[in-house]
């Protein structure tokens, strides 16, 4: 026993682990072949070796591929590529919305002359006549009766039509007319019907405002927007220094 003793004890000046490589035993080979691989394994923390070629690079989405290996690995050690995260591996891409379209407009009949206009909320319903206008004049005058004039020179209403349509006519004074009333009874919002020589356009009423008949002629009323109808009288507070303008655009439908 104390020969076997003596042969095992570490000799003076041999390497630091105490026993010179060539007269261990496989015992000792396996000793330090565990102790090695322990080290090992909580030094770097996973498998030390990971078969394959090379590592590749994968998709290049957020997040995505595998890079280089660290710098702080061995040699032939590669390392384990990186399980997709729950929430990335989930993760769907949202679908825009549908951009929204506006409504539809109303189907209207082939732009042609006003032959009457209809506007109940206003007890105002009138045979309309085209008038031919005086290049010369420097004020519009309808003939004197109670009926509606439309100003042929400008648009016509209905599919097609490339100007502003104007229906004009007079207010009496001390005597019940229909165009009185769009001075007292016209209001925003209000739907009257056009017929016209093609068919019915139903009208929103959109604003209803007083000039001074001095200014009338600089003002936006004259402005070129298609299938608007403007109802232009003399104001019933103010017959002869203002004008009343009722101006309508097709209803919705």
């Amino acid at each position: 026993m104390r020969t076997e003793r003596s042969r095992h004890a570490a000799p003076r000046g041999v390497p630091w682990c105490g026993v010179p490589w060539w007269r261990w035993d496989r015992a000792d080979v396996a000793i330090l072949m565990s102790g090695a691989l322990a080290f090992l394994v909580l030094t770097f923390g996973g498998p030390l070796v990971q078969y394959g070629s090379s590592l590749t690079l994968g998709d290049g989405g957020p997040g995505g591929g595998v890079g280089a290996p660290p710098a702080s690995l061995p040699a032939g050690v590669v390392p384990s590529p990186t399980a997709p995260s729950p929430t990335a591996a989930h993760r769907t891409t949202a679908t825009p919305a549908p951009a929204s379209t506006p409504p539809p407009g109303p189907v209207l009949p082939a732009a042609a002359a006003p032959l009457r206009v209809r506007y109940a909320g206003a007890d105002f319903n009138v045979p309309v006549h085209p008038l031919k206008l005086d290049s010369r004049a420097t004020t519009i005058k309808p003939p004197p009766t109670k009926d509606g004039y439309w100003l042929s020179p400008y648009g016509s209403p209905g599919k097609g039509s490339t100007n502003t349509t104007y229906v004009i006519g007079h207010s009496w004074d001390g005597v019940d007319a229909p165009f009185n009333h769009l001075s007292s009874q016209a209001a925003k919002g209000d739907r009257f019907a056009v017929d016209t020589a093609s068919g019915t356009i139903t009208y929103r009423v959109e604003s209803i405002t007083t000039y001074l008949k001095s200014s009338l002629k600089d003002s936006p009323v004259w402005d070129v927007v298609p299938n608007r109808l403007v109802l232009i009288s003399c104001y019933t507070q103010d017959l002869w220094g203002k004008n009343v303008v009722v101006i309508a655009s097709p209803a919705p439908a």
